[in-house]
């Protein structure tokens, strides 16, 4: 029987490898621009010449990884070789954008309709907005879907917004909002900018040896503080019928308003000195000399064209990027203007657009998408040197960044070599992406493997550089840590720093052991330190950028298993345990983004294929095969496979900010399944991962040895 199943499983990915399962071709987008994604393009799987199969969910493992690795391969883009699908968001952003055009005088009436369907469909029973699926109303998500209805001409004696106005003021109103909120809302003078705290644009000016200054926080602080300097500096301001205003969303008119900042009860705290701060500046800040003023205006106008060449926008982001589009305006530039159109059609390009409805995505996320799959495709059962996975391969080698970015100020001795998370985001290219990339690359042979290891060296020598003092790393800048920012009124969403974190720090780990690390190698020694002090109490770890401890396990235990750690350690027993313990009945795993907020939610929530896939693949990093978790786990992926061979998965499994703002990639369902099924297969018949027997082989390589000692 088991060599029956092995002649099937060759068989299969004999299948998979001929020449006629080749993707037709489809639409290919010029290199330096994102794709504007059909709405619910992802459940179509691309256009594939292989004809469907009709059978019901199979049971077989094989047949299940045959019609996954067929489906996530109709996904390729056929002429560059990209992976990349819809990154969706929470309506916030959709409710921005209705704000921008009008803010910009450039509503168009039938994406407008369209958009405002997306907002009603996405509104809750009770007259709320959520910020992930299955969530609960949130006040600010509320706030804004509400005033964008309210300017795209929705009757506040509307039934939705009956309901939305109730469901708000029981929540405390526009006072209980986010700062950005806030900001947004002052823009068309819905909001008192006394209440907001104050920015001066001479921020600018604050040397990178200072304390506090723009290279001590974030990438994505830093793109959108700084076109709101000039906004704070000039206070635009877009009159609206006061009809469309939305003062019936205060408890108290909004001239009896004294108090916007609520002190904390103890007097001497980090906020209330932060307040205190606030409030001298707010002094400064009517008193400074003008030409002053003009000259920081100036230098963060220089600042912000800078950071916006090319065609990715702002931070390819869409808060830095809706803030760029403004900060133009405030500088004297007509919508007309060709640095205002280009900004403004880069913004366009996130628009996911069917017949009936409009939202907005983020981002996008192609490089990501795209390592991912090259990674899941290798373990299903791809030869090494497959001709899609070397087009896949040559287009990731053609985004590594050779420029010089931000990155530099925190680590400048390091040579630029890694990559970014979009089509293009020069000054951003990030730990995570670079890692995984790497990981892609050391498992795909191509035609010139001497120009890949070079520049796979590149990309790595730009890795290690990153590393923070506490042994990890974060995922943009090296020791972006000091947390005290975080107190700040303006970082109200706790998101002002980008410390290093347990996920990101494994990746780099995992990364080392397919490059011939062990965990002798002086910087996988400190980052196994840094893993082993941030273990929480129950055996996970925090998911910094996928939802959550589940996510964070994951990751921790394939990096690990990658750098060669002894999978049997306490340490490591603990996390598998807690692995098995918060398996669903269902014989899936899930967790909501609740458990941001509430810690005690760990590992809770409603079965997912991505969050299963995470879990499973985590006890196979551990040794674990051979168990009823592990039966059931494999059950419930091959039991929820659609006929197509993907997965369905409305939940938000990854995240932006913390209890702030989730995503959901629509592509995780469909290669992460594949992976963690992939990976059962290969240990089942061999003994080991596809992926662990390449990484035997790397350790092995004079060049991969020479990599390490350099």
């Amino acid at each position: 029987m088991k060599k029956l199943k092995k002649l099937i499983s060759h068989l299969s990915v004999a299948l998979l490898n001929a020449p006629f399962l080749r993707p037709l071709p489809r639409q290919s987008f010029p290199d330096n621009l994102a794709p504007k994604l059909p709405r619910r393009a992802s459940s179509r799987g691309g256009h594939f010449s292989l004809k469907k199969v009709q059978a019901e969910p199979s049971t077989d493992l094989s047949v299940a990884i045959h019609r996954a690795s067929n489906f996530v391969l109709g996904m390729q883009e056929p002429e560059q070789g990209y992976w990349a699908d819809e990154l969706e968001a929470d309506s916030t952003l959709t409710s921005e954008y209705i704000m921008l055009r009008h803010f910009l005088g450039k509503v168009n009436r039938q994406k407008q309709a369209k958009a405002v369907r997306y907002l009603l469909d996405q509104q809750l029973p009770n007259g709320g907005w959520p910020i992930y699926h299955g969530g609960p109303s949130e006040i600010s998500a509320s706030i804004k879907a509400y005033f964008a209805l309210k300017l795209a001409g929705i009757s506040p004696d509307e039934t939705c917004l009956k309901k939305a106005r109730e469901n708000i003021l029981a929540k405390g109103g526009v006072l209980k909002a986010n700062v950005f909120t806030k900001i947004t809302l002052a823009l068309f003078g819905q909001f008192d900018w006394r209440g907001i705290p104050t920015m001066p644009a001479e921020l600018i000016f604050l040397p990178s040896w200072f304390y506090f200054n723009l290279y001590a926080v974030s990438y994505w602080s830093r793109a959108v503080i700084v076109p709101l300097l000039i906004l704070f500096a000039v206070k635009p301001l877009c009159r609206i019928p006061s009809e469309l205003g939305i003062e019936e969303l205060y408890l108290e008119p909004r001239s009896l308003i004294k108090e916007y900042f609520k002190k904390d009860p103890k007097p001497f705290t980090w906020r209330n000195f932060f307040l205190a701060v606030d409030r001298v500046i707010k002094v400064y800040d009517r008193i400074l000399p003008a030409a002053l003023r003009r000259r920081a205006i100036q230098k963060a106008a220089d600042w912000m064209i800078s950071h916006m060449r090319g065609d990715g926008g702002l931070g390819a982001i869409y808060p830095a990027m809706a803030n760029s589009v403004i900060a133009l305006t405030c500088l004297g530039h007509g919508t007309d203007h060709p640095a205002v159109t280009k900004a403004f059609r880069q913004i366009e390009r996130l628009e996911i657009e069917d017949e009936v409805s409009l939202h907005l995505q983020p981002c996008v996320s192609p490089i990501w998408d795209t390592c991912l799959t090259l990674n899941a495709l290798v373990e299903s059962g791809f030869p090494e040197d497959h001709p899609l996975l070397a087009r896949g391969s040559h287009w990731l080698l053609s985004k590594q960044v050779k420029t010089v970015g931000d990155w530099k100020m925190k680590a400048p001795k390091a040579e630029p070599g890694g990559w970014y998370f979009q089509f293009e985001n020069e000054f951003y290219p990030d730990v995570d992406d670079a890692a995984v990339v790497l990981m892609a690359l050391s498992k795909i042979k191509l035609p010139d493997e001497e120009t890949k290891r070079k520049e796979m060296l590149r990309g790595f020598r730009w890795v290690l550089a990153l590393q923070s003092s506490d042994g990890g790393w974060g995922a943009f800048d090296r020791n972006n840590c000091r947390h005290i920012f975080n107190n700040i009124p303006f970082a109200d969403h706790g998101a002002l720093l980008d410390p290093s974190t347990s996920d990101v720090t494994a990746r780099c780990l995992e990364a080392m052991g397919f490059l011939g690390c062990d965990q002798s190698y002086p910087p996988a020694a400190s980052a196994i330190r840094f893993i082993k002090e941030n273990q929480e109490a129950e055996g996970c770890w925090y998911g910094r950028w996928g939802v959550n401890y589940i996510y964070g396990t994951w990751s921790v235990l394939a990096g690990l298993r990658s750098i060669g750690e002894d999978m049997k350690s306490d340490y490591i027993q603990r996390a598998v345990d807690w692995i098995k313990k918060v398996q669903n009945p269902d014989g899936g795993w899930g967790e909501s983004c609740q458990s941001y907020s509430d810690p005690k939610t760990k590992g809770q929530g409603k079965s997912t294929p991505s969050q299963t896939a995470w879990a499973l693949m985590a006890l196979f990093n551990a040794n674990l095969l051979e168990d009823p978790s592990v039966d059931r786990g494999i059950e419930f992926l091959l039991r929820t496979q659609k006929q197509d061979g993907s997965w369905e998965e409305k939940e938000f499994t990854g995240t932006g900010f913390p209890r702030v703002f989730y995503l959901r990639y629509h592509m995780y369902c469909k290669y992460f399944p594949l992976w963690a099924l992939s990976m059962y297969r290969s240990m089942k018949e061999d003994g080991q991962s596809r992926a662990t027997r390449i990484g035997r082989k790397n350790r092995q390589s004079r060049y991969y040895q020479s990599v390490v000692a350099s």
